[in-house]
């Protein structure tokens, strides 16, 4: 199981239907979003501090470049890369602090997405198919059930994880020691700004590149023969940390390197590089390391 795909993780039967399904209110996840939220608000109006803010931008930066886009997604969902147990644990670590979920709730979460976008009929839910308010009501404080889903099959160095198990059952609860560090260090300001804020701004920004990235942009590639389409988003490759090429990421699934054509700045891939260059990452795949996906078009 060591080898499988996000995709791969999902196996459907005779009976699995991809559109027999509702759209639940999730009371914890619309609960989350609101406390930062608010606290974050708080923080920008009763606390604004040059120093705060600092503090805010490098965390964003560290827990969505290194934790998000190279832990969660490019090395513990697509396997793009390897490393050692430790790095892998701090990556993802530094991913769940982003407050999104923990390491097996994003994969289960990003590929239900993928494996709804794979089939032939995909609800609007899964595929971003509705106007923005009710997309970001959906996304961000609601999930699809089905009533006959896939059977999931998660690969036995997760599964069996002592770490990822613990990372999983207190992902909200990682924020405590940060928001105490930041205490100690910065006072309240530094936790609204540095934890809450943060948050806030990280699950918000998530669910825009997803809903945009499926809508409209620049396209290199099509996948012929499925009803949703990944676009890029030029000039948003710094603030997404290379997230933004997501056209690519339907073409290439498995590449480490997301921004691939001349331009398209990708400073998560800077960072795989960077590794690798001292020796904690080997084996990092690129577009060319694996067959054509079926149906793959260039545009």
């Amino acid at each position: 199981m060591n080898s499988l795909v996000s995709t791969e993780r999902y196996l459907s039967s005779s009976v699995t239907s991809a559109t027999c399904g509702k759209i639940h209110v999730v009371p914890s996840k619309a609960v989350w979003l609101l406390f930062h939220g608010v606290l974050g608000l708080t923080g920008m109006v009763f606390f604004p501090a040059i120093d705060a803010f600092t503090v805010f931008l490098i965390l964003t930066a560290v827990t969505i470049c290194a934790g998000h886009s190279v832990g969660m997604h490019r090395l513990l969902i697509h396997r793009s890369f390897e490393t050692t147990k430790a790095i892998e644990f701090l990556l993802v670590w530094l991913g769940t602090l982003v407050g999104m979920a923990g390491p097996i709730g994003m994969i289960k979460t990003h590929d239900m997405r993928d494996w709804h976008q794979r089939q032939k009929d995909c609800p609007p839910h899964p595929s971003h198919d509705t106007h923005f308010i009710r997309d970001a009501w959906w996304q961000l404080c609601c999930e699809f059930k089905l009533e006959r889903p896939p059977q999931f099959i998660l690969e036995d160095r997760v599964h069996f994880s002592r770490m990822y198990s613990v990372m999983e059952r207190t992902w909200m609860l990682q924020q405590v020691p940060l928001a105490l560090a930041l205490f100690g260090l910065g006072g309240i300001a530094w936790v609204f700004w540095g934890c809450s804020l943060r948050i806030f701004v990280s699950l918000v920004g998530h669910w825009m590149v997803g809903h945009f990235a499926h809508k409209r942009g620049q396209q290199g590639w099509r996948i012929a023969g499925l009803p949703v389409q990944g676009f890029n988003l030029p000039r948003l490759g710094l603030i997404t940390f290379g997230e933004n090429w997501h056209g690519n990421h339907h073409a290439f699934p498995h590449s480490a390197r997301l921004g691939i054509e001349k331009g398209q700045t990708d400073p998560g891939f800077w960072l795989i590089t960077i590794l690798e260059r001292i020796g904690f990452v080997w084996n990092v795949k690129l577009p060319d390391s694996a067959p054509p996906r079926e149906g793959l078009m260039r545009i």
